[in-house]
């Protein structure tokens, strides 16, 4: 190796535009490694040739990438790694449109969501059911085709489905969070399950509920609804016994009952 061609940490890390700190730390992960370290100093030297990685690597880590990141697409040509990291950009513009949704749900927070909670007798129901995890970007997908499906099943049973669609959130559900969701319809009679539409008995007791007109009801307005129920439940010291249920549609013409489960006694 010729030794013009080396240079010492200062020189390359100059060149490059990384910090002793950050040559250090590329070189324990393996990123960057000096092409010569002296055993009995400890002097690292680096190649001329290893200038443009150095500095691909402070551009990728100037993006908030981490070092496993920046490992994967160093070995990718460029077009390659330029794909990558549109794929990575677009993924960063759906998070930030997300956050902003959230911020501006936040900034109406204190909108009063029109209407007052009431508590209501449930009473015991059989319900034919799906349940299954899911985003808030396919829930409406999910409902409307699990509705279809417990329908017809009710029909081909000779059975009434005219019955409001019953959406159990037993998780959280969110952009980012898939909990599981359980769409049901209650009937009279008897069906037998299909696949993963199954049977269950729904036990009587007391709902608080909200109805959410059109216009609060799609994500994230609905959650100030959520949020005015369990303040109110905190208000009148009820405890919430079960997962919350959306019931489509609401009460008196609105697009949807925000209901949870309450303890009276």
């Amino acid at each position: 190796m010729n030794d013009v061609e080396l240079m010492l940490p200062g020189e390359f890390g100059a060149a490059t535009r990384l910090s002793p700190k950050a040559l250090r730390l590329y070189a324990e992960q393996g990123l960057l490694v000096p092409v010569r370290v002296d055993p009995g100093t400890g002097y690292r030297r680096y190649h001329r040739d290893q200038v443009s990685r150095g500095r691909l690597i402070g551009r990728l880590r100037g993006l908030g990438l981490s070092l496993a990141r920046v490992a994967t697409l160093l070995p990718l040509d460029p077009p390659a790694r330029q794909a990558e990291l549109r794929a990575w950009l677009a993924a960063q513009e759906e998070q930030l449109r997300r956050r902003r949704e959230l911020v501006e749900a936040l900034a109406d927070a204190d909108r009063p969501v029109a209407g007052t909670p009431m508590l209501r007798a449930r009473p015991e129901r059989k319900l034919l059911c799906r349940e299954q995890r899911t985003h808030v970007d396919g829930l409406s997908d999910f409902v409307a085709d699990t509705e279809q499906r417990i329908r017809a099943r009710l029909r081909a049973a000779g059975l009434s489905s005219d019955g409001p669609t019953l959406v159990y959130f037993h998780g959280l559900v969110t952009r980012d969070s898939d909990g599981p969701v359980e769409v049901a319809i209650a009937f009279t009679g008897s069906v037998e399950p299909d696949g993963d539409l199954r049977v269950r008995l729904s036990p009587a007791g007391t709902d608080v509920f909200l109805p959410v007109a059109g216009v609060d009801a799609d994500f994230p307005d609905v959650l100030r609804a959520y949020d005015a129920v369990e303040v109110w439940l905190d208000a009148q010291r009820l405890t919430c016994v079960g997962s919350p249920v959306e019931i489509w549609p609401g009460t008196g013409g609105a697009a949807v009952d925000v209901t949870y489960p309450v303890a009276t006694g």
